[in-house]
């Protein structure tokens, strides 16, 4: 159990299933069901099966640093904490502060687009009164328990999963002639996938979205944050880590063949979701509102995760006194409510920023959340490499770890080599190069306000320093 301040404690009450259908489903978002088509499109079949493999890899080597570190320290502020003692209390800070942010704006635009898809089924209800709803439902099943958060998400997590298996299946047949496509075309056999040119756009657009494929990536850190309340971590961890990272590619990198053999690359991405497209072909009895309904349950599993890790890191850094201590405080369900509250307020007011700050603070918040996944990433690594190198340094061998990530010191530093190069492409794109500025921007405000802080309140800065949770 990880204890509090005021001695409550956060209880181990996620099972294997649920950590293992957390990862597994929280990479799995709108980024496949709604901007596969996109990538397709501009990075032509070959491209974005490229673009997927490479991010399936960096996603491999995070997941391994993160396991090592997770099955050490499996606390519920994760990597925010592994950062405070591996690297310094300073980047700890920032890297928390960044994440929680992140995923606050990320979290208040869920509950529009749930509003908007619902739309779809009822044009005559405001959208605000279905983001309501969800917000209300969200709250609830984070509040409860974290055993009610976890049986949401795996609930979550299967009918996303459920979904790219049936469309792999369907997508198999149509491309071989076991099911005909509806408008009397022949089976489309590898003519689509391996015609004209296996890089149409060049190589250079190949690099363009390969920024955007690795944000469908991210989330998967969100289980190094699940290990504070696994049961078994030095069990569950490790598992999750050798089979999900082999069946997100399988399901990724599937449904992008799938898709690119069945869709030319000059149609894909000209409607809202391939995956309609799809099975509209196929002649699927109601294919956008079961796939409308799929969507709608990746946005809330999205939001769902983002509510609870981000509610962890802010619960995490008020121990160690870098958010204010009042949410340090749980309920009798062993819920860190306080922080729960903060985190869902905050979420809304980032979305009303959407509309009356849309052009300043809005954009520097969606600057951030942008950024910020890939910094994590970078701070995930260099923490299990300063952890590994400390643990050989006092004499500690590989055998003695409960899992240990492999190909060290390669590992985590090919993970923030390829991660840095992913800030090399958004400079040389004019479109995305202010999120540079405005991301890392925020970051020097982090380091700087941790300063003045350490400067004002030097005991403070020594109980982080030294990484004490009492």
């Amino acid at each position: 159990m990880t204890k509090s301040r005021d001695g409550a404690q956060l209880t181990r009450a996620l099972k294997r299933r649920h950590v293992f259908m957390l990862s597994l489903g929280g990479v799995i978002g709108t980024g496949l069901f709604m901007g596969s088509g996109v990538i397709i499109n501009q990075g032509g079949p070959m491209g974005a099966i490229l673009a997927y493999l490479v991010a399936g890899l960096l996603m491999y080597l995070v997941m391994a640093c993160l396991g090592e570190l997770s099955v050490e320290m499996p606390v519920s502020g994760s990597f925010q904490v592994h950062a405070t003692r591996y690297i310094g209390p300073a980047t700890g800070f920032m890297i928390g502060w960044v994440y929680w942010m992140s995923w606050v704006s990320t979290v208040g635009l869920e509950f529009t687009a749930t509003g908007m898809l619902m739309e779809r089924w009822f044009p005559d209800v405001p959208i605000w009164v279905w983001s309501a709803i969800f917000v209300v439902l969200l709250f609830s099943l984070n509040a409860l328990a974290t055993r009610a958060f976890g049986e949401a998400e795996y609930w979550f997590a299967g009918v996303k999963v459920t979904a790219i298996l049936a469309f792999i299946v369907i997508g198999v047949l149509v491309i071989f002639g076991g099911i005909h496509l509806g408008n009397g075309e022949p089976a489309p056999m590898l003519n689509n996938l391996l015609g004209d040119s296996l890089f149409p756009n060049g190589l250079s657009a190949v690099f363009a979205v390969m920024m955007t494929v690795v944000y469908a990536f991210q989330g998967c850190e969100v289980l190094g944050i699940a290990a504070g309340e696994a049961e078994q971590p030095e069990k569950s961890i490790p598992r999750a880590v050798r089979n999900v990272v082999l069946r997100i590619l399988i399901f990724y990198v599937l449904a992008i063949v799938v898709l690119s053999a069945i869709i030319p690359w000059q149609k894909a991405g000209l409607v809202e979701s391939p995956f309609v497209q799809v099975f509209d072909m196929v002649g699927i009895p109601y294919a956008g509102d079961l796939m409308n309904f799929v969507i709608l349950t990746a946005i809330l599993s999205v939001a769902n995760s983002g509510l609870y890790a981000s509610t962890r890191i802010l619960w995490s850094m008020s121990k160690s006194g870098m958010a204010p201590k009042i949410l340090t405080k749980l309920s009798k369900r062993g819920v860190p409510l306080y922080a729960l509250l903060i985190t869902l307020g905050c979420s809304l007011l980032s979305l009303l920023t959407s509309v009356v700050a849309a052009d300043t603070l809005f954009m520097v918040l969606t600057a951030v959340s942008g950024m910020a996944g890939t910094v994590t990433w970078i701070v995930i690594a260099y923490a299990q490499y300063r952890f590994r190198r400390e643990h050989m340094a006092k004499g500690g061998t590989v055998a003695d770890l409960k899992y240990a990530a492999p190909w060290f010191p390669l590992l985590p530093v090919a993970c923030i080599l390829i991660c840095c190069s992913l800030f090399v492409f958004l400079a040389m794109d004019p479109t995305q190069r202010p999120s540079l500025y405005w991301g890392f921007g925020f970051m020097a405000v982090c380091y700087l306000a941790f300063h003045l802080i350490k400067r004002k309140r030097p005991e403070h800065a020594t109980h982080v320093a030294l990484g004490q949770e009492g």
